[in-house]
């Protein structure tokens, strides 16, 4: 048991608790390796023709709000987003226009995405730090009973059950976070890549 109590302390001291540990200091709850970017600009990712009112527009075009969530699913594969894109704009009388309010309605739901799933790391992030700072009182109450002249097993082996179950959860999260650390930059990649064919297709 007391081999357990040197573990979890370990466990806890392994998400620092202090947020000026951050790799960013304007975003303390941030757990990637990446740097921060809270949101891409339209110029970052499309050098077509200016969208105008399209950016607000798209969404009163029913084929396009039917083809977007497709379009921006990662599970889509890229190929076949790419053909459905090509599929659509070929039948367009004006596929400059068609084309412009498709990638802005990628642009929205493809950003929407990725804030949530950054606003859902930072979330995570902050239960992790008090995750840690539970186990780390866990551990020293274990090692307090531990020490006791007159030991209490019934306690001592039900505080070890728990800190078995709260480090099981807090590796389980950390597994996690390295995960879904990658998902921004995947929707970056595939907006970038979607808004390039788009503009391939129009040009």
């Amino acid at each position: 048991m007391r081999s357990l109590a040197v573990f979890c302390v370990v466990v806890a001291i392994a998400l620092p608790v202090d947020r000026s540990h951050a790799a960013d200091p304007r975003y303390p709850d941030w757990p990637c390796s990446q740097a921060k970017v809270p949101e891409i600009s339209v110029a970052a990712v499309w050098a077509g023709p200016p969208l105008g009112d399209a950016v607000n527009k798209w969404k009163d075009d029913a084929k396009v709000t039917a083809l977007v969530p497709k379009l921006a699913a990662r599970r889509t594969p890229l190929e076949e987003a790419q053909k459905g894109i090509a599929e659509f704009l070929a039948g367009s009388p004006d596929k400059t226009e068609r084309g412009k309010l498709l990638f802005a309605g990628l642009f929205d739901t493809l950003n929407v995405q990725r804030s949530s799933v950054m606003t859902g790391l930072e979330r995570v992030t902050r239960k992790q730090r008090e995750a840690a700072e539970k186990i780390r009182s866990d551990t020293m109450a274990l090692q307090g009973l531990q020490d006791a002249a007159a030991k209490d097993q019934a306690k001592i082996d039900e505080l070890g059950n728990q800190l078995v179950w709260e480090t099981r959860i807090f590796d389980d999260r950390r597994q996690v976070i390295k995960f879904v650390c990658e998902v921004p930059t995947v929707i970056d990649q595939r907006l970038f890549a979607l808004a390039r064919d788009i503009q391939q297709e129009i040009e």
